[in-house]
């Protein structure tokens, strides 16, 4: 099973190809994504997190009485070519996760893809959550995958169909977004940009 990070503290070469066992030595936050490192700081901004609050919000009072967990960023999700979680491939850290395998879940993160994956754009990771996460999440299965771009005020809405990204729906301003998963989960807009 996944270990928590070694005591060894040190920075990665960001031209470096690095593995998980790189990774468990960096020091603060880092996703891992086709080797390449990827730090989580700066903070967000405080719209940024706005957004997480109100989706958050939303999504734990959906599923509450389901069995589906929703984390929010801090979170590990591990993502492996083979059912070997020793040293997996790939680590993100979503702002957003909606898992609906207990099993999934350690005490580290959630071992393979969450159900759900809500990313909220920053200037520093829209092209990251638009090329490497989306190609990423899409190639392991993740059903469902949100881009919520504070900018533009609008949601990106990718759903699985034949292992791929087919359906796509762009939600803007003044419309509620529908989930194509969980057909009874709406968020209206207008909540999420309130601030």
């Amino acid at each position: 099973m996944i270990r928590r990070r070694l005591n060894i503290v040190s920075n990665p070469d960001e031209k470096k190809i690095h593995t998980f066992q790189d990774w468990q030595t960096w020091d603060g936050a880092w996703e891992l994504i086709n080797g390449k490192p990827y730090n989580m700081s700066p903070a967000p901004s405080s719209l940024h997190q706005f957004i997480v609050g109100e989706l958050h919000f939303a999504l734990r009072a959906f599923f509450q009485n389901q069995s589906c967990y929703v984390f929010v960023a801090p979170f590990d999700i591990f993502f492996s070519e083979s059912e070997n979680y020793e040293s997996p491939d790939h680590v993100t850290q979503p702002d957003l996760s909606v898992v609906c395998s207990k099993d999934q879940i350690t005490k580290n993160g959630c071992l393979g893809a969450p159900t759900l994956i809500i990313e909220v754009l920053s200037p520093s990771t829209a092209l990251k959550d638009f090329n490497e996460k989306f190609n990423l999440y899409q190639k392991y299965g993740v059903q469902e995958y949100w881009i919520v771009d504070p900018g533009n005020q609008t949601v990106h809405v990718y759903s699985l169909q034949d292992g791929s990204y087919q359906i796509r729906q762009l939600y803007t301003e003044q419309e509620t977004i529908q989930s194509n998963v969980f057909k009874e989960l709406h968020v209206p807009m207008p909540h999420l940009f309130a601030l």
